[in-house]
């Protein structure tokens, strides 16, 4: 079965919710169209002219990016520029763009959590606070014929979880009453004529990230023309969203000894690092791409050593005052890890939509910091 940009968004919101972007961010579809056709795509860091070349090439239709591939305002659009040039080919060949920035570095399985768990951290935490997914309540009223329907399109959509316990809902049994009038396509009843039916009232939880496409659901599985429910806010605390990762080493060794296993693990040439080599490292506090400004919390988090990206002089120095080890695995490196395991996602979120696409990771990625 074919699929659309619009339904490969979809599930890209659903696994980082626009709502988690920074106030200075432009992720989601940035070129292109809702309602482009899609059989290939492909994953990359960086929409940079190499990536287009690449995607006309091999017949790719949409590009999933992390970086935002249109940053500021545009106020002019000229062919004789690189950007130019670039958005030029990706209109040209209807080749879509949708980046997941800052809202796939705070989301739950995002860039963070992908890098912990190259690390092999355990007992995970989160670093920086960034959002609370507020909670709601949605009641539905439908028949009693219905209701298993509704209760299972509810869950698949995202509510009905308290803690680790999903499928949660609480029904009651009544009596509804209506009368259709002309224009309408009644389920149960004849126009003109208060109609009674037996009915469940269904009510289940839902967190704000998912409540717009839980309603949807609800309402595809719903035999009623107009189905009634209400949707109520709640005071309980609901999960909270954080940027970075603050998680146990898999056997304290020496900063030295972690910082070479980092390097590996990255694949970086160099690893530059600040603090002390010889101390005992149990905890280890990371941030993927640019998080220097948060040394001193990852240091009242427990943390002896910080990975980030792009530390500059005076950051080490900080480093150094907080008597916390930093290295800098490279804007490139920290976020890189994503990539492959977004396709992935991609691929096992094909299948089980049944849609018949192919991803691929971009194979022109390169870090733009280069050395000699």
């Amino acid at each position: 079965m074919s699929t659309t940009v619009g339904e490969i968004v979809n599930v890209l919101k659903g696994w980082a919710p626009l709502s988690l972007k920074e106030s200075w961010d432009n992720p989601g579809l940035l070129i292109g169209s809702p309602d482009e056709k899609v059989d290939k795509l492909m994953v990359t860091l960086d929409v940079m002219m190499g990536a287009v070349d690449y995607a006309i090439e091999h017949g790719i239709q949409m590009i999933v990016s992390h970086h935002p591939v249109i940053f500021d305002g545009l106020k002019s659009l000229r062919t004789d520029t690189y950007s130019g040039r670039l958005y030029q080919k990706l209109l040209a060949h209807h080749i879509s763009v949708y980046s997941a920035h800052t809202n796939l570095d705070s989301a739950d399985g995002g860039v963070n959590d992908v890098l912990a768990r190259l690390l092999g951290l355990t007992d995970l935490q989160g670093l920086v606070p960034v959002a609370e997914d507020k909670l709601y309540k949605i009641a539905v009223y439908v028949p009693e014929s219905h209701g298993d329907a509704v209760r299972q399109a509810l869950a698949d959509a995202g509510a009905g979880y308290i803690g680790n316990y999903s499928d949660c809902s609480f029904t009651a049994k009544g009596e509804g009453r209506f009368k259709a009038h002309e224009g309408t396509h009644p389920f149960i009843g004849e126009i003109g004529k208060v109609e009674r039916a037996a009915e469940e009232r269904i009510e289940t939880i839902v967190p704000e990230s998912k409540l717009h496409q839980t309603v949807q659901a609800m309402v595809a599985a719903h035999p009623y023309e107009e189905p009634a429910y209400d949707i109520y806010p709640l005071k309980n605390a609901g999960h909270p969203f954080m940027m970075g990762r603050v998680g146990t080493w898999p056997t304290p060794e020496p900063a030295r000894d972690v910082l070479k296993k980092i390097k590996t693990l990255l694949h970086r040439d160099a690893l530059s690092y600040a603090g002390d080599p010889d101390v005992t490292v149990h905890r280890v506090a990371l941030l993927g791409g640019g998080g220097a400004g948060f040394i001193k919390l990852a240091k009242e988090a427990g943390a002896q050593l910080y990975l980030t990206g792009d530390v500059k002089y005076h950051d080490a120095q900080e480093a150094i005052r907080q008597g916390i080890v930093v290295a800098d695995g490279g804007h490139f490196g920290t976020e890189f890890p994503v990539v492959a395991d977004l396709c992935q996602r991609l691929e096992e979120a094909a299948a089980k939509n049944q849609w018949n696409i192919t991803c691929e990771t971009d194979p022109t990625s390169k870090d733009m910091l280069q050395y000699m």
